[in-house]
């Protein structure tokens, strides 16, 4: 697991600091933001607190202000703690948790792994992941991400959204996944069309790559398991010029 930089838990009724709970396998919500540079920024932050509290309405957490105790408590935490981290903000009906850790950037022969599971209710960023961090904590996630495949559709990974590349043009799975903000980011700056991604269609796909805030725009080497191997690396030049038109 990841040595964190900073942790710190909050009564939700008081604000009231008490001991560090990450709160993963509780009923509740998170994000996780990149934050680079001195002064640090947080990349994408108003579109992860709208998201967030968002959630909150699904998972019966319920407090006056809630948007404003979010963005108190981030800015409160928001410390330079070297330049590029993943900053985490975990809240459940009782509890509202901040953490920072650092960022670790993939390697060029990154690999995906396959995985048989659906997240619970994966229209949600809940924290209901305690399976996905279990099967995590086995491989080095600077090389290695699990996909996870549902009924032989490929879903997302354990950590980000996915897109596939067939003929130029851009596909991301369409059910059963989050639709996370660097997604919505990039996909208002080049058509990505969201369909079903089969199994058995994985080797139609020249280029496949991760997008999310820990991992950005991570292109895939190979899946073993599928005998899928990297053609083409021209859609994973254009959306990380895009995304890093954020950072």
């Amino acid at each position: 697991m990841a040595t964190l930089l900073l942790k710190k838990s909050y009564q939700l009724s008081n604000l009231k600091e008490v001991t560090f709970k990450d709160l993963w396998g509780s009923r509740g919500v998170f994000t996780t933001m990149r934050m680079i540079g001195k002064p640090p920024k947080l990349i994408l932050l108003k579109p992860h607190i709208e998201n967030l509290i968002k959630s909150t309405k699904k998972y019966g957490i319920r407090k006056k202000n809630l948007k404003n105790i979010i963005e108190h408590l981030i800015n409160k935490n928001t410390l330079s703690k070297g330049p590029d981290n993943l900053f985490r903000i975990a809240l459940n009906k009782k509890l509202i948790s901040v953490s920072i850790r650092k960022r670790s950037k993939p390697k060029s022969n990154f690999n995906l792994l396959l995985f048989k599971y659906k997240r619970v209710e994966p229209n949600f960023k809940n924290l209901y992941y305690k399976k996905i961090l279990a099967k995590l904590s086995k491989v080095d996630t600077t090389k290695f991400d699990i996909a996870l495949v549902a009924n032989e559709k490929i879903l997302e990974t354990g950590t980000s959204n996915l897109v596939f590349v067939k003929n130029g043009k851009i596909f991301s799975p369409k059910k059963n996944c989050y639709f996370g903000n660097t997604l919505k980011f990039i996909s208002k700056k080049i058509k990505i069309n969201f369909k079903n991604i089969s199994v058995k269609s994985i080797n139609d796909y020249e280029e496949i790559i991760l997008i999310g805030s820990g991992k950005g725009v991570t292109s895939v080497s190979k899946i073993k398991e599928l005998k899928w191997r990297r053609r083409k690396t021209n859609c994973y030049i254009k959306l990380n010029k895009i995304y890093n038109s954020l950072v």
